[in-house]
């Protein structure tokens, strides 16, 4: 008897993951068509960071719904103001705590796609001027996910034990939504997870494949302000001052000079003047020009050459032009606006792929490599990754289309641009069963 108690046991775990398997899958075939609505439906309604007030709500009712116990309006920003975040609890007996997050916020752009659920929406930005807002980026892909996963493990608490705690994080686009819920006391408050997962939709992989990797995974990002001085006067006088635009136009192009001769070109680094704003009218020198950055690295190093060589650049453009010291340019860095490296917990990852390689074949799970992409999900990992996380990528784009793309040698619109079309059904489809095995691996 001894001798079989191993294979006995063996034969009866391969027998409940294939029973588990089996109901996950009928489970999100039932579910499809509701997530698919619903997905639309935020599609249609993308709301900017810090104003996710509809989207927090859709996401709180669907998990109440589920069976959780939900808070809303967690997360505190600096300035005092309560954020949307969204916590979901589910607890199930004695066992560990697995943090799930998802992000809910939209970016400003028109959407270009010509879908039939396309968003039509506009705000208003700090500037006063009319935008358009768009999901360009995949957190309606994201939020609809997590509340399929909500639901299945709900109704699969026989096959799990321990605690589920669900996050709808804010303001993830400008990198200070993970900082406001803790922030908020969210660990003291709904208690520190013990492991944390999450995913992120991409148009390198077809749905119904999903890509992994351990250890570094997105690169850190700092948000940095440059304000580029001058001396304002008349377009036809220019000599009578000393023209902002132009000091900006040369900064731009020097700063350039940082990562292509001051960076470890084995240290990838990353600077990005992503908006600039001057100026009034075509006759007018203005009196300033204001740069919005973006630097993005692996290493605290490669970070502290970029932020110092903007700081002297920024001085020898102010020295080259004669102006005084109280027109001198200035470089801030926004720490609230900013993120650290993602780390793909090793060993945690090592499940996490076992587990995918499972439920989808090792065919349609792949080893990616880094990018100089960020996210602010390693904030809630904690300094030095106390607590282990993994975040895996979901392939979200038509088979067919990318097939194409890829034999012509180009590529479809990805995240951040007004073309991103993700192909919902399935991609949703994989995103509830991929989680929500992951989820109950860890919750055995």
């Amino acid at each position: 008897m001894r001798t079989f108690l191993p294979l006995a046991l063996m034969m009866l775990s391969a027998f409940v993951a294939a029973a588990t398997a089996q109901n996950l899958r009928s489970f999100v075939d039932s579910e499809t068509p509701l997530l698919l609505d619903t997905y639309k439906d935020i599609h249609a309604h993308p709301e900017l960071s810090h104003s996710e007030a509809r989207t927090s709500g859709v996401l709180a009712a669907a998990l109440r719904d589920a069976g959780f116990t939900v808070s809303e309006r967690v997360g505190r920003y600096p300035d005092g103001s309560q954020a949307y975040g969204v916590v979901g609890i589910l607890r199930n007996g004695a066992g560990p705590t697995l943090m799930i997050r998802a992000d809910m916020d939209a970016l400003p752009i028109v959407e270009e796609t010509g879908l039939p659920y396309a968003s039509h929406v506009t705000a208003k930005n700090p500037d006063g001027q009319t935008i358009g807002v768009m999901h360009a980026c995949g957190h309606d892909v994201h939020t609809t996910v997590l509340i399929g996963t909500a639901r299945a493990m709900a109704a699969m608490k026989s096959q799990w034990h321990g605690t589920l705690m669900l996050v709808g994080q804010p303001s993830e686009e400008i990198f200070d939504g993970a900082k406001a819920m803790l922030n908020d006391h969210l660990y003291e408050r709904f208690g520190r997870p013990d492991r944390i997962i999450g995913l992120h939709d991409t148009s390198d992989l077809a749905a119904g494949t999903v890509g992994i990797r351990a250890g570094p995974s997105y690169s850190s990002v700092t948000s940095i302000d440059v304000v580029i001085r001058g001396v304002g006067g008349h377009g036809a006088f220019p000599q009578s001052g000393r023209d902002p635009i132009t000091l900006a136009a040369l900064y731009i192009t020097q700063i350039q000079t940082i990562v292509s001769r001051e960076e470890d070109p084995q240290d990838p680094t990353v600077l990005t003047v992503g908006s600039i704003h001057g100026g009034t009218k075509r006759n007018i020198i203005p009196d300033a020009v204001k740069l919005e950055l973006t630097t993005r690295s692996y290493t605290d190093k490669s970070r502290d050459i970029v932020i110092q060589g903007l700081k002297e650049m920024a001085a020898g453009v102010t020295a080259s032009a004669g102006l005084p010291p109280d027109r001198a340019a200035t470089v801030t860095v926004l720490e609230d606006e900013s993120a650290p490296a993602v780390y793909n917990d090793p060993a945690q990852t090592e499940t996490v792929k076992a587990t995918l390689v499972k439920t989808f074949g090792a065919e349609n799970v792949f080893d990616i490599p880094r990018v100089m992409g960020s996210e602010d999900v390693g904030v809630f990992a904690l300094p030095n990754h106390e607590i282990p996380l993994t975040y895996f990528r979901l392939g979200a784009m038509d088979p067919t289309k990318l097939a194409a793309a890829e034999a012509a040698g180009k590529r479809l619109p990805g995240g951040h641009t007004s073309r991103f079309e993700p192909l919902p059904e399935p991609t949703l489809r994989s995103g509830v069963t991929a989680m929500t095995s992951v989820a109950l691996s860890l919750l055995q």
